[in-house]
């Protein structure tokens, strides 16, 4: 089953390479969307993909990369719509 999900982080997620880890382990497991910064200090990603996939990138983000200290993770589920075609940065 394909879902598309709607995430915000907040935490110390920003200047931690948040963005750029988030990118690399979409594409390691073959998602597709987008993630981008928020003026509000949280990072912001929406992920398409197989559900078994988007729960391990769910799971992955409640920890995000060594240098960041995520306090919440915020999940909407969305309708697919297979318009990405890869996982981008947002800027």
């Amino acid at each position: 089953m394909i879902l598309n999900v709607h995430v915000i982080i907040s935490g110390r997620v920003q200047g931690v390479w948040f963005r750029a880890s988030t990118k690399k382990m979409a594409e390691q497991l073959g998602l597709t969307g987008w993630v981008r910064n928020t003026s509000d200090g949280c990072v912001e990603a929406v992920f398409e993909g197989e559900e078994h996939l988007i729960n391990k990138m769910i799971e992955w983000c409640h920890h995000g990369p060594s240098l960041s200290k995520v306090k919440n993770v915020d999940v909407k589920n969305q309708d697919p719509t297979s318009e990405f075609s890869d996982f981008s940065i947002k800027y």
